[in-house]
C-alpha cells in the first residue's frame, strides 16, 4: 500500500513537472504542443499506444472547452483523477503566471516596433508547430488508404470552404461507426 502511494506520487510529480515545462512553451496555444505531448506520452513514458493518443486528442476536440483537455485526458489516464488535475493546473498555473506579467509589459510597449516584429515571428512558428500536430496525428489515425482519403479530403474542405468542422467530424464519425474507416 506505501510503495504504490509513493509511485503514484512519484507519477504525479512526473506529470506536474513535465506538464509545467510543457505549458511553458505552448507558443500558439496547447495544439502546438500536440507533437511533443505525443513524444512524451507514447514514445519516451509508455503511457499509451498511438491509437489512444489518437483518440484522446478527438475527444478533446469535440468536447466544449479549451484544447488543454487533451492534458487532462493524458494525466487522467496516467494517474486517475489526480492525474487529470495535476495536469491541468500544471499546463495552465505556469502559462498563467507569466502571461500575466508580459502581458503587462506587452502592453506598456504597444506601439514599439520590436513588438511588431516578435508577434510577425511568431505567427509562422505558431503555423509550423499547429501543422505539425496535425501531420503526427494524422500518421497516426490513417491506419488505411480509406482513413487517409478521409483526412485528405476534410484538410481540402476546411481549407478551401467555410464549412463547419462539426460537419467533418460527423461525417468521420458515421464513416467510422458504419466500419469503413
Amino acid at each position: 500500500m506505501v510503495v504504490a502511494a509513493m509511485k503514484d506520487e512519484g507519477i504525479l510529480a512526473m506529470l506536474a513537472v513535465q506538464f509545467a515545462i510543457l505549458s511553458l512553451l505552448a507558443v500558439g496555444g496547447a495544439n502546438a504542443l500536440v507533437p511533443e505531448l505525443h513524444r512524451q506520452a507514447v514514445d519516451i513514458r509508455g503511457w499509451m499506444s498511438d491509437r489512444q493518443f489518437a483518440d484522446m486528442f478527438a475527444i478533446a476536440q469535440v468536447t466544449p472547452g479549451p484544447n488543454v483537455i487533451l492534458v487532462t485526458l493524458i494525466g487522467f489516464h496516467v494517474a486517475g483523477l489526480a492525474g487529470a488535475l495535476v495536469a491541468t493546473a500544471a499546463m495552465c498555473g505556469p502559462t498563467c503566471v507569466v502571461a500575466y506579467f508580459i502581458g503587462t509589459i506587452w502592453e506598456r510597449f504597444k506601439d514599439a516596433p520590436w513588438r511588431s516584429a516578435i508577434q510577425a515571428g511568431l505567427v509562422p512558428v505558431s503555423v509550423g508547430l499547429l501543422a505539425t500536430g496535425a501531420i503526427l496525428l494524422a500518421r497516426v489515425a490513417d491506419h488505411n488508404w480509406i482513413a487517409f482519403a478521409v483526412t485528405a479530403a476534410t484538410a481540402a474542405i476546411a481549407f478551401r470552404s467555410g464549412l463547419s468542422p462539426l460537419w467533418m467530424f460527423g461525417i468521420g464519425g458515421l464513416l467510422g461507426l458504419v466500419g469503413v474507416i
